[in-house]
C-alpha cells in the first residue's frame, strides 16, 4: 500500500488554450525537459455522467405494492455494455394525496443509491405520482397539489443531500403525467387545456424549482422539461437573449443551476411541444447558447426521417450538448442511425478528453503540463477536480490544481500546468487523475474520469499514466 500524501498549496496551475513546444533536455544537473505524444483511442469509454443511459422507474401503490428495487447484477451488466448512468423515476402513488412520506418507503430509495453506488453507476433522478395510459389523456390526470409536492420536496432533502454523490442531475418532476409538468389537475387553471398557464399557474411552479434547487446542495443541478419551463422559473425571455452567459455558468445562481431534458428529441418540428417559441429558432438558439454550461439530456420519441436520422440528430446533439441518451427508447429511432451510428453517439455524449501530449521539467524549478483535448459533445456539467499524482513506489503525492474539468468545451484544447513547489525530492512517475469530487466516491475508479488515449488507464487506480517520471531536486 501506498502513503498518499496530499499537497493543497503546493501547485501553481495555469490553463491555457495552447499547444506544448518542442521537447528540450539540458545536460548534468541543470533542468531538463521532455516531452511525451499521446495516441487517441477510437474505444467507446465508459465514463461518469455521460453517454447512453438505461431509463428505470419503480412504484409504490397504496398497498406498498410495486416497488421494484435496483439490482446489482443487472447494473453491473450495464457497466460491462459501457453505460454508467441510469434515468430513475419514483412512482409514488401512494402519496399523492398525504403529505407524509413513509420511512418504509424512504428505506427503498436509500437502497437503490447505495446499490448504484456500489455498482459504479449515477442516478439521474425525477419524481413523480402518475403515469400516462393510452392517448389522448384526459383531466383528471391524478397528480398531486402544490403543498403535498412541497412537503414531499421537503422530506426529500436530506436523502437528496446524502446521494448527491450518485445523482448527477435531480429532474423536475413532480408535476403532471410521468412527471413532466404538461398534464396536471393542479399546475394549469384549466387541466383540459394545460398549454394555457396564467401567471398564478407560474407561481406555482416556480415554488416547486425553487424548493429542488433549495433541495439540493449548489453545486448540483435540475433540469426541466421544455425551454419556457426555465424562461418562466425565471421571467427571462426566449432566444440568446434570455441564455445564461459565459459569465453566469457554475455562479451557483438558479440559472446556472437549471438544466434540459428533452423526451421527444427529433420527433417533429418542435419536437411535441418541447420548443414553444414563436419562431422555434427563439427556443433552439437558446439552447444552443446555454447547454454549454448545464446538464442537457433525454430520449427520442418517434421516427421523424430525415431529421432522426444520424447525420441530423448528430448535428443536432452537437449544437445542444447533449450529455446523455436514452438506449432503451426509442429503438425504432436508434436502429435508423445503424451500429456506428450508435458507437459515435456513444463516443460523443457529453465530453471526451484526449490526452495529446505532457511535458515534465525535472530540477529545483520541477513542473508538469499536461495538454489535452475534448473530442466529445458537451463538457462536464458538475465541478470535476484535476489533479497529479506523483508515485515513486513506495508514496504517492497527489497534487491538485486550480483547474475544473467542466470549464473544457467541446472542440477546445486545454493546458494543464502545475509547480511541483512542496513535493519531495526524487523521481516520480506521473499521472493525471480527475475524481469525483465526493469524499465518498472520491477513490473509486468507476467515477473516475479515464481519458480517450492507448496504454494510459490505470483502472485499479483510476489515474491516467503520462509514461513521464519527473525529478524533483532541492
Amino acid at each position: 500500500m501506498l502513503h498518499r500524501t496530499i499537497l493543497t498549496v503546493a501547485a501553481a496551475t495555469v490553463i491555457a488554450l495552447a499547444v506544448p513546444t518542442t521537447a528540450a533536455a539540458s545536460p548534468g544537473g541543470h533542468p531538463s525537459t521532455s516531452t511525451v505524444r499521446y495516441t487517441a483511442s477510437d474505444a467507446v469509454i465508459a465514463n461518469p455522467s455521460r453517454g447512453f443511459d438505461h431509463t428505470t422507474e419503480t412504484h409504490y401503490r397504496a398497498d406498498g405494492t410495486g416497488y421494484t428495487p435496483l439490482d446489482a447484477t443487472t447494473l453491473a451488466g450495464y457497466r460491462d455494455e459501457g453505460v454508467t448512468q441510469i434515468v430513475r423515476v419514483f412512482y409514488m402513488e401512494a402519496f399523492v394525496d398525504q403529505w407524509h412520506l413513509s420511512r418504509a418507503w424512504l428505506r427503498l430509495v436509500q437502497h437503490d443509491y447505495d446499490t448504484a453506488r456500489d455498482a459504479g453507476i449515477g442516478v439521474i433522478t425525477r419524481f413523480a405520482y402518475v403515469q400516462g395510459g393510452d392517448y389522448p389523456y384526459t383531466a383528471p390526470y391524478g397528480d398531486a397539489d402544490l403543498p403535498t409536492v412541497l412537503a414531499h420536496i421537503e422530506q426529500l432533502t436530506p436523502t437528496l443531500r446524502r446521494n448527491t454523490d450518485v445523482i448527477p442531475t435531480l429532474q423536475q418532476g413532480f408535476i403532471g403525467l410521468w412527471g413532466e409538468g404538461y398534464y396536471t389537475d393542479h399546475f394549469a387553471s384549466d387541466p383540459a387545456n394545460p398549454g394555457v398557464l396564467t401567471e398564478a399557474d407560474k407561481t406555482a411552479r416556480r415554488q416547486v424549482v425553487r424548493a429542488e434547487l433549495r433541495a439540493l446542495p449548489s453545486s448540483r443541478s435540475i433540469q426541466v422539461r421544455t425551454m419556457q419551463m426555465k424562461q418562466d422559473a425565471l421571467r427571462t425571455p426566449s432566444g440568446t437573449a434570455g441564455a445564461l452567459t459565459p459569465a453566469q455558468a457554475h455562479d451557483g445562481s438558479a440559472a446556472a443551476r437549471i438544466g434540459h431534458h428533452n423526451d421527444c428529441f427529433l420527433a417533429s418540428p418542435d419536437d411535441f411541444g418541447t420548443f414553444l417559441s414563436d419562431p422555434l429558432s427563439l427556443d433552439q438558439d437558446y439552447l444552443a447558447a446555454e447547454s454549454r454550461y448545464v446538464p442537457v439530456g433525454g430520449e427520442t420519441c418517434a421516427v421523424n426521417a430525415p431529421r432522426s436520422e444520424y447525420p441530423s440528430a448528430s448535428a443536432e446533439m452537437a449544437r445542444y450538448h447533449y450529455s446523455y441518451l436514452n438506449l432503451d427508447y426509442n429503438r425504432d429511432v436508434l436502429a435508423t442511425w445503424g451500429a456506428e451510428g450508435v458507437r459515435d453517439a456513444a463516443k460523443k455524449l457529453g465530453y471526451r478528453f484526449t490526452m495529446t501530449s505532457s511535458t515534465v521539467t525535472s530540477g529545483r524549478s520541477a513542473a508538469v503540463s499536461v495538454t489535452l483535448r475534448n473530442d466529445g459533445w458537451a463538457a462536464p456539467y458538475n465541478t470535476r477536480p484535476v489533479d497529479l499524482v506523483l508515485t515513486d513506489g513506495r508514496r504517492a503525492v497527489t497534487v491538485p490544481t486550480r483547474a475544473d474539468a467542466r470549464d473544457w468545451q467541446p472542440g477546445r484544447s486545454v493546458t494543464v500546468s502545475a509547480s511541483l513547489r512542496g513535493v519531495p525530492r526524487g523521481t516520480w512517475h506521473v499521472a493525471l487523475a480527475l475524481p469525483a469530487p465526493e469524499r465518498t466516491i472520491a477513490d473509486d475508479p468507476a467515477f473516475a474520469i479515464r481519458t480517450a488515449n492507448v496504454g494510459t488507464w490505470d483502472a485499479r487506480t483510476g489515474v491516467n499514466r503520462l509514461g513521464q517520471t519527473v525529478t524533483v531536486r532541492r
